[in-house]
């Protein structure tokens, strides 16, 4: 039998974000991950450790990419350059600017979307905190590293410390590497793009971007390979929390915010419908008094119609 919706249970369309309540959100979120990274530091002689540990795992399991690719880029400056700034700017540029469009484009997906990255932030915070992580270009010259941020910063923005701006360098944590949060959040990008995009374009960004980034942080002696693949696990494991995350919100915000009243039925379940004067018309009218009208007249008659007018069996007026 056909399905028949019960009046009063249509279903509440939920709240549409506003912008002006989403730019302070994200702004807080990325606040609180730099302060993280900032205040956390962890020991240097951990951190150093820590660094080494990855690399004889990694010789254990036989992947040595970053050696190859660090002196592809130190010897190669038309390809180490723009890969310093790919690594020093894009994540900063891309990220909002997907964010901004899947916003404007695809509201309806834009809230998991956000959490799933701020969840992914998030545990990556608790990795820097867990497991200070000293990358390549930080260890011993005898481990065979070249930082290219040092090396080709006279071409860029960036000073000899780190990837930040020319003497903000302290003002950074130079041991969270573990895990990669440049090749999480373009991995984020590349899935969105991927999902989202219509276009070939789109498309190709989205396994390209990502691809790239992996490989530029490991040339450019930022990250070890499992960073990267840490970096990745973080971002399955936001995936996988974000609807959890969600549902707390919503039950926050339902206790904690002030709800909209419901508008009042009417006797049998249905809206009362509003006119003006506040005159109230019952189901099934059209104006107020109707009803009034329709006794006088007969049903579907106007004042002064012909018989015609207002059906077969319906009786002449009398003159």
């Amino acid at each position: 039998m056909p399905h028949t919706e019960t009046p009063g249970t249509e279903a509440v369309p939920a709240t549409r974000l506003r912008w002006w309540t989403e730019l302070p959100l994200i702004l807080l979120v990325y606040a609180c991950y730099s302060a993280g990274r900032l205040v956390v530091r962890g020991d240097v002689a951990d951190a150093v450790d820590h660094g080494l540990a990855i690399l004889r795992i990694e010789k254990a399991l036989f992947l040595n990419a970053e050696h190859p690719l660090n002196r592809l880029f130190t010897r190669e400056p038309w390809i180490g350059i723009p890969a310093d700034f790919w690594y020093a700017s894009l994540h900063y540029l891309v990220t909002p600017a997907i964010l901004v469009w899947l916003f404007r484009s695809r509201a309806v997906r834009y809230r998991a979307a956000r959490t799933w990255l701020m969840t992914s932030t998030f545990i990556g915070l608790i990795g820097f905190t867990l497991l200070p992580t000293c990358p390549p270009r930080l260890l011993d010259a005898s481990h065979g590293f070249v930082d290219t941020m040092a090396h080709y910063s006279a071409y860029g923005w960036w000073g000899g410390e780190a990837s930040a701006p020319r003497g903000l360098g302290g003002m950074t944590n130079q041991y969270a590497a573990m895990p990669s949060l440049h090749v999480g959040w373009a991995l984020w990008c590349g899935v969105i793009l991927w999902k989202y995009g219509r276009t070939r374009l789109t498309r190709t960004a989205a396994v390209v971007y990502p691809l790239v980034t992996t490989i530029v942080v490991m040339g450019t002696a930022n990250h070890y390979f499992l960073d990267a693949a840490a970096g990745a696990a973080v971002m399955g494991a936001g995936l996988l929390l974000a609807p959890l995350v969600m549902r707390y919100a919503d039950l926050a915000k339902a206790r904690y915010l002030p709800r909209t009243a419901p508008v009042p039925a009417g006797p049998s379940g249905t809206p009362s419908s509003i006119v003006s004067a506040g005159c109230e018309t019952s189901a099934g009218e059209r104006i107020p008094r109707q009803r009034h009208h329709e006794s006088r007249y007969g049903a579907g008659a106007e004042p002064g119609a012909s018989p015609s007018d207002a059906g077969e069996g319906a009786p002449a007026p009398a003159r």
